[in-house]
C-alpha cells in the first residue's frame, strides 16, 4: 500500500481516497450554491466524477450530461434518497464495478482491505453479463471456506432472498452480521443447487505464510500469499529475507483463491521478484499509459514456481502476468479469474464511497486479460474430490498431498537441476506448513465484496 497527499491505492481494484475537483461542466457558481449541503450534492458529486474519470468516454452509449440536467432537477428530500438516486444513474453505465458505497458499505470496504472482518469469508463480484453473484474465493479458514464453497459458486439466495437483480453492495449487508449469527446461502454450482448454513465469525487474514521445505534438491522456500492488504508486502519482505537467511535454493508463491487487494502491493511484491522489466501498464479512456517498472532491488533471483488458480484474481493476475512475462517465474496450476480492470474509490458526500472503473490494465507484454485470464504454463487440475480432501485437511496444502503443488515442486526442481523427481520419494516438510489462508480485496479490477 502506499499513502500519498492524493490518497491511498487499491489494487486492481485500485483504490484512491482523494478530494474531488468538480468539471467545468456549465454549471453556475449560483446554481451549484443552491444545492451545496444538501442530499443534491452527492448526485452532482458522483456525477462528476464519473464525467471526469470513468474509462469509457461514452458512458456505455449514454448522454451523460443530459443525465446530470435529469437527476439534478429532481428533488432529494434525505441522504437515502440521494443513495437511491446515485444508484439508479449509475446503472446507465452498465458496469457492475463501478458502484455508490452509502457510509456502513464505505466502511465495510476499508475493512476488507484492513486484514480483518466479520462474516463468513468470501470474495463476492457481480458477472458483468449474467449479473449473477459470483464467488471469487472462500478466505480459507473462514466458515465458507470449511462449510466447502468455491470460487465460480453462484449465490442464488441469501436466507431464502432471491438475489436476482441484487448488487454486491446488497449480498455484502444481508451476509454480514454479528460473530455467532447465522446465515443461509444458496449457492448454484454446475446447475445444481446447494444450501450452505454458516454461523458468521471475526475473520483476522494475515496475508503472508512461509516455512522451509525439504526435498530431493534441498530446502525450497514455500510461500502463500492470500490477499495483498495494506501489510502484504512488509510481510513478503520480511518471508523472503528470512528465507534467504536460510540459504533455501528455489521457491514456490502460492496465489491459489487470491483474489487481488492493493494495486501497489502487487508492483511492490513484484519488485522483489523482479530485477528490471516493466509490471504493469494501465491504460485510461484517452489513452494516456502509466507503466511500472522493477527498481533493481530484487531481493532474490533464485528460480521461482507460481501456483494460480480461477480464484486468482486482480493484484494476483497483475504480479502472475509480470513474472510469466518476464520469463521470470514459471506458473502452474489453472486459468486464473480474468479481472483486468482498474477502479478508484473516493470519499465522497458525508462519508460516503464511490468505486469508478477509471482504467484497464496490460501485463508487460500487453496482455489484456480482462475476461480471458492468465494460462498458466503448466495445467493441472483438482478433482472434486482432491478439493474437499484439502478442504477437511488444510495442513495438506503446500505438500506433496497437495497434486498442484506437487506439480510445482516437479517443475521447480527441474529448473534447479535439470532433472524430474519421483515427487513420492521427496520427504515431508521440516517444519509444519503454513495453513492456507485464501484471498481476499478489491479487486484488485473490479473490487470484490468480502463477507
Amino acid at each position: 500500500m502506499v499513502i500519498t497527499k492524493r490518497g491511498l491505492v487499491l489494487s486492481a481494484a485500485a483504490v484512491v481516497l482523494t478530494a474531488v475537483t468538480l468539471a467545468n461542466t456549465g454549471c453556475s457558481s449560483k446554481s451549484l450554491a443552491s444545492f451545496r449541503g444538501s442530499p443534491k450534492e452527492l448526485v452532482d458529486e458522483v456525477w462528476q466524477i464519473i464525467d471526469k474519470s470513468y474509462v469509457d468516454g461514452t458512458f456505455n452509449q449514454v448522454d451523460w450530461k443530459a443525465v446530470r440536467k435529469d437527476y439534478l432537477n429532481r428533488t432529494y428530500s434525505s441522504d437515502e434518497d440521494a443513495y437511491k438516486a446515485v444508484r439508479e444513474m449509475l446503472k446507465k453505465l452498465d458496469d457492475p464495478y463501478t458502484r455508490f458505497m452509502n457510509p456502513q458499505e464505505f466502511k465495510n470496504m476499508q475493512v476488507d482491505t484492513s486484514g480483518e472482518l466479520t462474516g463468513v469469508g468470501i470474495q463476492l463480484t457481480q458477472d458483468e453479463k449474467t449479473k449473477k453473484l459470483v464467488v471469487i474465493s472462500p478466505i480459507e479458514d473462514s466458515p465458507a471456506f470449511k462449510a466447502g464453497i468455491q470460487a465460480k459458486d453462484i449465490i442464488s439466495k441469501i436466507d431464502g432472498k432471491i438475489t436476482e437483480g441484487m448488487d454486491t453492495n446488497q449480498a455484502v449487508n444481508l451476509i454480514r452480521g454479528q460473530a455467532n449469527t447465522e446465515v443461509t446461502l444458496t449457492i448454484i454450482r454446475n446447475n445444481k443447487e446447494i444450501e450452505f448454513k454458516l454461523k458468521r465469525a471475526k475473520i483476522e487474514i494475515h496475508p503472508v505464510r512461509h516455512s522451509v521445505q525439504k526435498s530431493s534438491m534441498g530446502e525450497i522456500g514455500y510461500i502463500r500469499l492470500n490477499q495483498f492488504s495494506a501489510n502484504a508486502a512488509s510481510e513478503m519482505r520480511s518471508a523472503l529475507q528470512d528465507l534467504e537467511k536460510k540459504k533455501v535454493t528455489g521457491y514456490i508463491l502460492d496465489l491459489r483463491s487470491n483474489p487481488g487487494g492493493l494495486l501497489y502491493g502487487s508492483i511492490e511484491i513484484a519488485r522483489m521478484w523482479l530485477q528490471e522489466g516493466t509490471i504493469v501498464s494501465t491504460v485510461d479512456r484517452i489513452g494516456e499509459t502509466d507503466r511500472q517498472t522493477a527498481n533493481k532491488k530484487a531481493i532474490t533471483d533464485k528460480p521461482l514456481v507460481i501456483l494460480v488458480d480461477g480464484g486468482s484474481a486482480s493484484a494476483s493476475e497483475i504480479l502472475s502476468g509480470a513474472l510469466q512475462d518476464n520469463k521470470r517465474a514459471v506458473l502452474v496450476g489453472t486459468k486464473t479469474f480474468g479481472k483486468g480492470l482498474v477502479q478508484s474509490v473516493r470519499g465522497v458526500g458525508n462519508g460516503s464511497g464511490l468505486a469508478v472503473t477509471i482504467a484497464k490494465y496490460f501485463t508487460p507484454s500487453g496482455r489484456d486479460i480482462n475476461h480471458l485470464g492468465i494460462e498458466p504454463d503448466v495445467k493441472i487440475e483438482l478433482t472434486e474430490a482432491q478439493k474437499e480432501e484439502l478442504r477437511r485437511d488444510r495442513d495438506k496444502i503446500g505438500t506433496n498431498a497437495d497434486p498442484q503443488y506437487a506439480k510445482a515442486l516437479e517443475v521447480l526442481t527441474k529448473k534447479v537441476t535439470g532433472k524430474t523427481v519421483n515427487q513420492k520419494a521427496e520427504s515431508k516438510p521440516n517444519a509444519a506448513p503454513p495453513k492456507a489462508n485464501a484471498a481476499q480485496a478489491k479487486p484488485s479490477s473490479a473490487p470484490a465484496k468480502s463477507k
